[in-house]
């Protein structure tokens, strides 16, 4: 294969996965953008239960009293201390049909109202986001997507390298050009210039995917290779709880007011922490959050997105005293890794500045994303698709190789390009017009990129 030749090569498969991440780069970065702001977006939400004043509070205890009296028959999960003083607490319950529901509870004492934390803006984005809202199969399509779009970025690059190499119109574009090659250049050097970053936000992402996430969640547990639980979710249910907390609940209210010392107690050990907010702390034998279920000990611990900063420490529920401790610190290296792009992709690693570069980012894509389509429509020719013309020629072995490594790498892009490749010997080539209309068959050749 020449090198012309594999230049074709490599744009057709360019060309064809721009064409099917298209629909679907507008609606993830567009919806990635607004979570990366999901603190200030949560803040807006709660804006009726802040800055209340702190005279005449009340105790823990007797703010969950009030939640509790809302709701009959409904069992505690979890306390969110205030942000600030003046602040509401949230108590989370668990209802009897098995939803869950916020209570805000004034500091003295006064319920102010409830959030479904279902229904919450942050929440239908993140829904949004992970899994199209279409549950396991959205997931599925989400992640084939994020494969697809590594695949575009790597034969970008390769078509990005200048042949001979120039400064201008590589690293920076030559405006002085009109029409189809000033779209060509924006194309080229914005598309280099996000590359890196594109492919962070990807990589950081698959670790929460179906394919992807189980695959590694198998080979973490069931190879021995890391030890401790794992702290994020995978697939649709990560979609599902995407930056909250899991709430289910395992014993009764009874059980837990009863036995043991009072949640004030465990609230005054949780505030002496002055752990990242926003801090929960979990009833015995109910899930912590971000976190496996707990045994029978009550649990304070950060849910911040900056994983980072994450710590919890357990308590006995009779004598209150500690039973164990886990910081980031604590966790394998792989896991550190995995969190601080979790951290990263959620735009929360280094406040502001990673929530602009997430955005700055994501609209860059989706720049690059319309202008590839602007030059595609201007060198459509008519009646046809316009892809690069397939070229029958021997193939590299170092291309070879990329794809298997990519198909391993990426399990979905493996088989839907397995997929792909099957469709077209055994089915579009066998109908000599779908097949010239795609770049299949003999006509007339389109321009080059």
């Amino acid at each position: 294969m020449s090198d012309s030749q594999l230049y074709r090569t490599i744009w057709r498969w360019h060309f064809y996965a721009g064409l099917f991440v298209l629909p679907f780069v507008l609606i993830l970065s567009l919806t990635g953008s607004i979570y990366l702001f999901k603190p200030q977006i949560d803040r807006w939400e709660e804006r009726a239960f802040r800055d209340l004043g702190t005279q005449g509070t009340a105790s823990a205890d007797q703010q969950l009293v009030a939640a509790l009296a809302t709701n009959p028959g409904s069992r505690f999960n979890s306390y969110r201390l205030p942000e600030r003083p003046g602040d509401a607490a949230m108590i989370q319950l668990g209802l009897s049909d098995g939803r869950q529901t916020e209570i805000y509870v004034s500091p003295q004492g006064r319920v102010l109202g409830s959030l479904d934390p279902e229904a919450r803006l942050s929440a239908t984005v993140a829904r949004l986001h992970g899994s199209l809202m279409l549950g396991r199969w959205g997931d599925w399509l989400v992640e084939l997507t994020a494969s697809w779009t590594i695949v575009m970025i790597l034969t970008g690059l390769y078509m990005w390298w200048p042949r001979p190499f120039n400064l201008a119109g590589t690293l920076w574009p030559r405006f002085a050009l009109n029409g189809r090659p000033l779209l060509k250049d924006l194309h080229r050097v914005a598309g280099f210039w996000i590359s890196g970053l594109l492919l962070v936000m990807l990589a950081s992402g698959l670790p929460w995917a179906g394919v992807w996430g189980s695959a590694f969640k198998w080979a973490r547990t069931e190879l021995g290779l890391i030890q401790g639980p794992q702290d994020w979710k995978v697939g649709a249910q990560a979609a599902h709880v995407h930056g909250q907390h899991d709430a289910n609940r395992e014993s009764s209210t009874e059980e837990t007011l009863q036995n043991g010392l009072p949640l004030s107690v465990f609230v005054a050990k949780a505030e002496a922490q002055r752990m990242a907010y926003p801090t929960y702390v979990s009833a015995p034998r109910s899930p912590q959050p971000f976190g496996p279920p707990a045994g029978n000990e009550w649990t304070v611990k950060s849910g911040t997105q900056n994983r980072p900063l994450v710590r919890s420490v357990t308590y006995d529920p009779q004598s209150g005293a500690q039973i164990s401790r886990r910081s980031f610190a604590d966790q394998h290296v792989i896991d550190r890794v995995v969190n601080y792009g979790v951290a990263w992709h959620e735009g929360q690693l280094f406040g502001l500045a990673n929530q602009l570069i997430g955005v700055v980012t994501a609209l860059s894509l989706i720049a690059i994303s319309i202008i590839g389509v602007l030059m595609w429509l201007k060198r459509r020719p008519q009646g046809e698709l316009g892809a690069p013309r397939a070229i029958a020629s021997g193939s590299r072995p170092l291309l070879v190789a990329g794809i298997v490594v990519l198909a391993i790498v990426l399990p979905l892009f493996g088989l839907s390009l397995l997929g792909v490749m099957l469709i077209e010997s055994l089915v579009l080539r066998r109908f000599e017009r779908f097949a010239a209309w795609v770049g299949l068959g003999s006509g007339a050749s389109v321009k080059h990129s």
